[in-house]
C-alpha cells in the first residue's frame, strides 16, 4: 500500500511520528511534506498535495494533518475523486472506509493525541469498502456532485 502524508505546521510532530509509525508496518509512505517546522506552513497546501497524489494515483490513500483536521477536510474535498474524512475516532474511521470509500483521512493533532491517531489510522487503514449497493450508489450520488474536468 502506498500512502501520501503531509501536515500544516501544527499537524508537523504528528506527521512525523505517523510517518515513521507506517514505515515501520512496510507501508510505501510519500511524505510531502513539510520536511521542517515551519510556522508559516499553511494547511491548504498540503492537502491538496495528498489529494493530488491520491487522484493521480501516486498514492492509495492519503493522511492530512493540521491543527483540527477541519481545514484539511475542507481542501481536500475540493479536488475531484478525493474523498476526505475527518475522524477523531476508530467507529468513524473504520465507517468513512467501509461505508463511503474515503480515500484521505484527516485529523487534528490539537485534538487527538500520538497514540489515539494510531489507533484511529489502524482502523482505517484496516477497513476497505464494502460495495454494497446502498453505499455504491450513494458513493456515486458525491462523485456526481464535481465539477467535470475540463481537458
Amino acid at each position: 500500500m502506498r500512502v501520501a502524508i503531509g501536515s500544516d505546521h501544527v499537524g508537523y510532530q504528528l506527521k512525523e511520528h505517523l510517518r515513521d509509525w507506517l514505515a515501520a508496518r512496510d507501508t510505501e509512505v510519500n511524505d510531502v511534506g513539510p520536511h521542517a517546522l515551519d510556522p508559516a506552513d499553511d494547511y491548504p497546501d498540503f492537502a491538496v498535495a495528498v489529494g493530488e497524489a491520491v487522484r493521480t494515483g501516486r498514492a492509495d490513500l492519503g493522511i492530512v494533518i493540521c491543527s483540527t483536521g477541519i481545514g484539511s477536510c475542507i481542501a481536500a474535498n475540493k479536488l475531484p475523486g478525493v474523498r476526505a474524512a475527518l475522524c477523531h475516532d476508530t467507529f468513524s474511521a473504520r465507517l468513512s472506509r467501509l461505508h463511503n470509500d474515503a480515500n484521505v483521512l484527516c485529523l487534528g493533532a490539537s485534538v487527538v493525541a500520538a497514540r489515539l491517531a494510531e489507533e484511529i489510522l489502524a482502523a482505517w487503514l484496516s477497513a476497505s469498502f464494502s460495495g454494497e449497493e446502498r453505499h455504491r450508489r450513494r458513493v456515486e450520488k458525491i462523485s456526481r456532485l464535481e465539477p467535470v474536468e475540463q481537458e
